[in-house]
């Protein structure tokens, strides 16, 4: 964050300081996006009712 003031004060190019701009929005939304995967993935996998079904389906498709 200290760069991107530093590029404003110092009168860098305005693509410049837009890229920078970007650049930290892109990593801050993919920390969130990272953080929020093991969430998700519990609330679609982590269901035990759904894993046992799944098991299941597997066994028996298998035995076929």
């Amino acid at each position: 964050m200290d760069e991107l003031l530093d590029a404003i004060v110092t009168d860098e190019s305005p693509s410049q300081i837009s890229d920078m701009v970007k650049d930290i929005l892109f990593a801050k939304a993919s920390e969130r996006v990272d953080a929020f995967k093991p969430v998700a993935a519990s609330s679609v996998f982590g269901n035990d009712e759904i894993s046992a079904e799944l098991d299941a389906e597997l066994d028996v498709e298998g035995e076929e």
